[in-house]
């Protein structure tokens, strides 16, 4: 196996560009949807973070036969009892991601800091072009803010405070910093290993 290219079955141009500054530190390129010539935009109707991504990695794969990978990711807060979890990016029935964090601060609202425990978790699922399909996962823990901060990043990221980072969120820190403690950094990391493991044993 020496494939350095991957398909990102995502629409979302903040994801592509976090994927790829990820991608290029593990030595692998990552195309858009677009550039590899294909346009899905598959139901997401799975129950896990995992189902979700691999419908879409499957549905980008079956028109491109290229490597592809796809994520799922999503907050996770404690005291909503893991909502809005895998409908974060539609959560109330909103689409922008401004409505999200105004729902959020709604419903945690007079929640003290101890109990405002979150976490973002990424799933990564990769479908490969001899039949191989796996999904990986990152975590990154945190709680939420009691108002937004910051100018960086997108969706909840202006209200996730991650542990170790002095009280600031996603959105204060470098996208350099973001992407090294992220989620989704975690799930690429992840999937690297995953990756050089399946050359290790193809060299066997």
């Amino acid at each position: 196996m020496d494939w350095k290219t991957f398909v990102l079955a995502s629409n979302n141009e903040h994801k592509l560009a976090e994927f790829r500054r990820i991608f290029e530190r593990i030595g692998l390129t990552v195309l858009s949807q677009k550039e590899a010539g294909v346009a899905a935009d598959p139901e997401e109707n799975g129950t896990t973070f995992a189902e979700n991504a691999m419908i879409k990695a499957r549905a980008v794969f079956d028109l491109c036969k290229l490597p592809t990978v796809a994520d799922d990711s999503g907050l996770c807060v404690d005291a909503l009892d893991g909502a809005p979890g895998i409908y974060s990016a539609r959560f109330g029935g909103f689409e922008k991601d401004e409505d999200h964090r105004r729902l959020l601060l709604e419903k945690m609202n007079g929640l003290p800091m101890e109990r405002r425990t979150a976490c973002f978790t990424t799933v990564i699922a990769c479908v490969l072009p001899d039949g191989g399909a796996f999904t990986v996962e990152g975590k990154c823990p945190g709680r939420i803010a009691l108002r937004e901060s910051g100018e960086n990043g997108f969706g909840y990221d202006s209200l996730f405070l991650p542990a170790g980072q002095d009280g600031k969120t996603f959105a204060d820190l470098s996208p350099e910093l973001k992407n090294s403690i992220s989620h989704r950094a975690r799930a690429l990391t992840a999937f690297a290993a995953a990756i050089k493991e399946r050359k290790r044993s193809e060299i066997k």
